[in-house]
Protein backbone atom coordinates (compact mmCIF):
# COMPACT_ATOMS: atom_id res chain seq x y z
CA UNK A 1 0.00 0.00 0.00
CA UNK A 2 1.20 3.64 -1.03
CA UNK A 3 2.94 4.95 2.28
CA UNK A 4 0.94 8.22 1.66
CA UNK A 5 -2.46 6.10 1.79
CA UNK A 6 -1.35 4.24 5.06
CA UNK A 7 -0.94 7.37 6.61
CA UNK A 8 -4.04 9.14 5.97
CA UNK A 9 -5.97 5.46 6.85
CA UNK A 10 -3.46 5.84 9.91
CA UNK A 11 -4.85 9.09 10.49
CA UNK A 12 -8.44 8.24 10.09
CA UNK A 13 -8.28 4.99 12.74
CA UNK A 14 -6.57 7.73 15.04
CA UNK A 15 -9.63 10.48 14.52
CA UNK A 16 -12.16 7.88 15.69
CA UNK A 17 -10.12 6.59 18.74
CA UNK A 18 -9.69 10.65 19.87
CA UNK A 19 -13.01 10.00 21.51
CA UNK A 20 -12.35 7.01 23.66
CA UNK A 21 -9.37 5.93 25.63
CA UNK A 22 -6.47 4.61 23.63
CA UNK A 23 -5.29 1.46 24.68
CA UNK A 24 -1.86 0.42 24.96
CA UNK A 25 -2.10 -2.07 21.66
CA UNK A 26 -3.26 0.96 19.90
CA UNK A 27 -0.80 2.87 20.82
CA UNK A 28 2.07 0.73 19.81
CA UNK A 29 0.40 -0.19 16.06
CA UNK A 30 -0.11 3.85 16.00
CA UNK A 31 4.04 4.42 16.66
CA UNK A 32 4.92 1.60 14.62
CA UNK A 33 3.06 3.12 11.43
CA UNK A 34 4.64 6.63 12.50
CA UNK A 35 8.02 5.14 12.91
CA UNK A 36 7.71 3.35 9.25
CA UNK A 37 6.87 7.31 7.72
CA UNK A 38 9.45 8.89 9.70
CA UNK A 39 12.21 6.48 8.44
CA UNK A 40 10.97 6.86 4.69
CA UNK A 41 11.20 10.95 5.45
CA UNK A 42 14.08 11.62 8.10
CA UNK A 43 17.77 10.39 6.95
CA UNK A 44 18.31 7.63 9.91
CA UNK A 45 21.97 7.29 10.43
CA UNK A 46 23.00 4.12 9.40
CA UNK A 47 26.67 3.56 11.59
CA UNK A 48 25.55 -0.23 13.28
CA UNK A 49 28.20 0.88 16.27
CA UNK A 50 26.41 4.78 16.88
CA UNK A 51 22.71 2.92 16.84
CA UNK A 52 24.29 0.07 19.07
CA UNK A 53 25.59 2.15 21.35
CA UNK A 54 22.34 4.76 21.74
CA UNK A 55 20.08 1.61 21.70
CA UNK A 56 21.86 -0.19 24.86
CA UNK A 57 22.36 2.99 26.74
CA UNK A 58 18.49 3.48 26.00
CA UNK A 59 17.48 -0.01 26.84
CA UNK A 60 19.37 0.25 30.15
CA UNK A 61 17.00 3.20 30.89
CA UNK A 62 13.92 1.95 29.85
CA UNK A 63 14.30 -1.15 31.70
CA UNK A 64 14.35 0.67 35.01
CA UNK A 65 11.11 2.48 34.38
CA UNK A 66 8.47 0.86 32.04
CA UNK A 67 6.38 -0.90 33.88
CA UNK A 68 4.25 -1.64 30.79
CA UNK A 69 6.36 -4.04 28.96
CA UNK A 70 6.92 -2.22 26.08
CA UNK A 71 9.39 -3.09 23.56
CA UNK A 72 11.67 -0.13 22.67
CA UNK A 73 13.11 0.66 19.50
CA UNK A 74 15.92 3.91 19.41
CA UNK A 75 17.22 5.96 16.81
CA UNK A 76 19.91 8.39 15.58
CA UNK A 77 18.57 10.81 13.12
CA UNK A 78 21.62 12.14 10.80
CA UNK A 79 21.18 15.80 11.51
CA UNK A 80 23.72 18.23 13.00
CA UNK A 81 20.69 20.11 14.38
CA UNK A 82 20.06 19.73 18.02
CA UNK A 83 17.15 17.67 18.84
CA UNK A 84 15.15 14.50 19.93
CA UNK A 85 11.77 13.56 20.38
CA UNK A 86 9.32 10.45 21.50
CA UNK A 87 6.84 8.43 19.41
CA UNK A 88 4.03 6.74 21.15
CA UNK A 89 4.49 2.70 21.80
CA UNK A 90 8.39 2.62 22.63
CA UNK A 91 9.88 4.56 19.65
CA UNK A 92 13.08 7.30 20.44
CA UNK A 93 14.57 9.44 18.25
CA UNK A 94 17.74 11.40 18.70
CA UNK A 95 19.49 13.96 16.42
CA UNK A 96 23.41 13.16 16.00
CA UNK A 97 23.96 16.98 16.56
CA UNK A 98 22.86 16.38 20.42
CA UNK A 99 25.44 13.66 20.97
CA UNK A 100 28.08 15.62 18.98
CA UNK A 101 27.09 18.79 21.78
CA UNK A 102 26.95 16.24 24.88
CA UNK A 103 30.20 16.41 26.54
CA UNK A 104 29.58 13.23 28.61
CA UNK A 105 27.36 10.13 28.92
CA UNK A 106 25.30 11.26 31.54
CA UNK A 107 24.17 14.28 29.62
CA UNK A 108 22.83 11.81 26.71
CA UNK A 109 21.47 9.62 29.42
CA UNK A 110 19.50 12.41 30.36
CA UNK A 111 17.73 12.87 27.00
CA UNK A 112 17.09 9.55 26.40
CA UNK A 113 15.61 9.04 29.97
CA UNK A 114 13.06 12.38 29.09
CA UNK A 115 11.53 11.35 26.12
CA UNK A 116 11.32 8.03 27.03
CA UNK A 117 9.24 9.42 30.72
CA UNK A 118 7.04 11.35 27.70
CA UNK A 119 6.22 7.94 26.68
CA UNK A 120 6.04 5.64 30.21
CA UNK A 121 3.54 8.85 31.61
CA UNK A 122 1.54 8.52 27.83
CA UNK A 123 1.83 12.29 26.97
CA UNK A 124 1.46 12.22 23.12
CA UNK A 125 -1.58 9.60 24.01
CA UNK A 126 -3.20 12.20 26.34
CA UNK A 127 -2.86 14.88 24.02
CA UNK A 128 -4.78 12.84 21.19
CA UNK A 129 -7.24 11.64 23.28
CA UNK A 130 -8.06 15.69 24.74
CA UNK A 131 -7.92 17.06 21.11
CA UNK A 132 -10.73 17.77 18.59
CA UNK A 133 -10.49 14.71 15.98
CA UNK A 134 -10.20 16.92 13.16
CA UNK A 135 -7.30 18.80 14.08
CA UNK A 136 -5.40 15.28 14.59
CA UNK A 137 -6.37 13.99 11.24
CA UNK A 138 -4.85 17.37 9.38
CA UNK A 139 -1.63 17.19 11.98
CA UNK A 140 -1.04 13.84 11.20
CA UNK A 141 -1.21 13.90 7.53
CA UNK A 142 0.53 16.79 6.79
CA UNK A 143 2.94 15.81 8.71
CA UNK A 144 3.60 12.50 9.05
CA UNK A 145 2.79 11.63 5.28
CA UNK A 146 3.62 15.00 3.11
CA UNK A 147 -0.02 14.76 1.71
CA UNK A 148 -0.29 18.67 2.40
CA UNK A 149 2.91 19.16 0.66
CA UNK A 150 5.20 22.05 0.30
CA UNK A 151 8.39 23.13 2.40
CA UNK A 152 5.96 24.01 5.52
CA UNK A 153 5.53 19.89 5.68
CA UNK A 154 9.25 18.99 5.36
CA UNK A 155 9.93 21.59 7.74
CA UNK A 156 7.58 20.30 10.51
CA UNK A 157 9.13 16.62 9.74
CA UNK A 158 12.41 17.46 10.04
CA UNK A 159 12.12 19.67 13.11
CA UNK A 160 10.92 16.65 15.13
CA UNK A 161 8.95 13.49 13.07
CA UNK A 162 5.70 15.25 13.72
CA UNK A 163 4.75 18.34 15.22
CA UNK A 164 2.17 16.11 17.24
CA UNK A 165 4.59 14.45 19.14
CA UNK A 166 7.34 17.17 19.76
CA UNK A 167 5.13 19.49 21.92
CA UNK A 168 4.70 19.15 25.43
CA UNK A 169 2.67 21.43 27.80
CA UNK A 170 5.40 22.55 31.00
CA UNK A 171 3.36 20.51 33.07
CA UNK A 172 4.64 17.46 30.83
CA UNK A 173 8.19 18.84 30.44
CA UNK A 174 8.37 19.01 34.01
CA UNK A 175 7.39 15.54 34.32
CA UNK A 176 9.29 14.10 31.61
CA UNK A 177 12.38 15.76 33.60
CA UNK A 178 11.15 14.23 36.85
CA UNK A 179 10.84 10.83 35.20
CA UNK A 180 14.76 11.80 33.94
CA UNK A 181 16.11 12.26 37.26
CA UNK A 182 13.93 9.00 38.99
CA UNK A 183 15.31 6.64 35.60
CA UNK A 184 18.99 7.83 35.64
CA UNK A 185 19.72 7.18 39.50
CA UNK A 186 17.63 3.67 38.93
CA UNK A 187 19.51 2.89 36.24
CA UNK A 188 22.85 3.50 37.99
CA UNK A 189 23.99 6.83 35.78
CA UNK A 190 24.36 10.67 37.34
CA UNK A 191 21.66 12.92 37.11
CA UNK A 192 23.76 15.84 36.43
CA UNK A 193 23.58 15.04 33.21
CA UNK A 194 20.09 16.86 32.90
CA UNK A 195 20.68 20.46 34.14
CA UNK A 196 24.53 19.74 32.52
CA UNK A 197 22.89 19.77 29.11
CA UNK A 198 20.38 22.86 29.66
CA UNK A 199 23.12 24.70 30.40
CA UNK A 200 25.18 23.98 27.48
CA UNK A 201 21.69 24.61 25.34
CA UNK A 202 21.61 27.54 26.87
CA UNK A 203 24.80 29.02 26.36
CA UNK A 204 24.96 27.91 22.73
CA UNK A 205 21.86 29.86 22.36
CA UNK A 206 23.37 32.76 23.72
CA UNK A 207 26.58 32.83 21.45
CA UNK A 208 24.68 31.61 18.60
CA UNK A 209 21.15 32.45 18.87
CA UNK A 210 20.00 30.68 15.59
CA UNK A 211 21.71 27.65 16.38
CA UNK A 212 19.00 26.17 18.32
CA UNK A 213 16.30 27.79 17.02
CA UNK A 214 14.25 24.82 15.87
CA UNK A 215 15.00 22.71 19.48
CA UNK A 216 13.55 25.79 21.54
CA UNK A 217 10.57 26.10 19.14
CA UNK A 218 10.00 22.16 20.19
CA UNK A 219 11.03 22.09 23.79
CA UNK A 220 10.79 25.00 25.60
CA UNK A 221 13.58 25.41 28.06
CA UNK A 222 14.32 28.39 30.33
CA UNK A 223 16.94 28.99 33.52
CA UNK A 224 13.76 27.34 35.43
CA UNK A 225 13.76 23.89 34.20
CA UNK A 226 17.72 24.07 35.31
CA UNK A 227 17.00 25.13 38.59
CA UNK A 228 13.86 22.80 39.23
CA UNK A 229 15.90 19.17 38.07
CA UNK A 230 18.70 20.29 40.63
CA UNK A 231 16.15 20.70 43.53
CA UNK A 232 15.07 16.73 42.51
CA UNK A 233 18.40 16.18 42.07
CA UNK A 234 19.16 17.87 46.00
CA UNK A 235 16.19 15.88 47.33
CA UNK A 236 18.48 12.48 46.85
CA UNK A 237 20.21 11.36 49.47
CA UNK A 238 23.88 12.14 48.75
CA UNK A 239 24.73 8.15 49.64
CA UNK A 240 22.62 7.19 46.82
CA UNK A 241 24.13 9.76 44.30
CA UNK A 242 27.97 9.50 44.94
CA UNK A 243 29.10 6.39 43.12
CA UNK A 244 26.84 6.91 39.82
CA UNK A 245 28.42 6.41 36.57
CA UNK A 246 28.77 10.12 34.69
CA UNK A 247 30.80 8.96 31.42
CA UNK A 248 32.31 6.23 29.76
CA UNK A 249 35.15 5.53 27.41
CA UNK A 250 32.36 4.22 24.68
CA UNK A 251 30.65 7.24 25.08
CA UNK A 252 33.58 9.36 23.98
CA UNK A 253 34.54 6.63 21.09
CA UNK A 254 31.12 6.87 19.84
CA UNK A 255 31.27 10.70 20.04
CA UNK A 256 34.74 10.75 18.11
CA UNK A 257 33.34 8.71 15.42
CA UNK A 258 30.50 10.73 15.13
CA UNK A 259 32.29 14.04 14.53
CA UNK A 260 34.80 12.08 11.93
CA UNK A 261 31.64 10.38 9.90
CA UNK A 262 30.90 12.24 6.72
CA UNK A 263 28.58 15.67 6.66
CA UNK A 264 25.25 14.87 7.20
CA UNK A 265 22.87 15.49 4.03
CA UNK A 266 21.00 18.89 3.81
Amino acid sequence: MNHLVKGALAAGVLVASASCAISQQQEVAMGRDYSAQIAAQLPLLSDAQVNRYVTTLGERLARVTDARGLTWHFAVVNSREVNAFAVPGGWIYVNRGLIERAQNMSQLAGVLAHEIGHVTRRHSVEQMQQAQGANIGVTLACTLTGVCGGAGTQAAINVGGSALFAKFSRSDEAEADAEAVATTIRAGISPTGIPGMFRILLAERQSNPGALEKFFLTHPLAEDRITSTEALIAGYPAAELRNLEKDASAFQSIRRRLLGLPAPPK
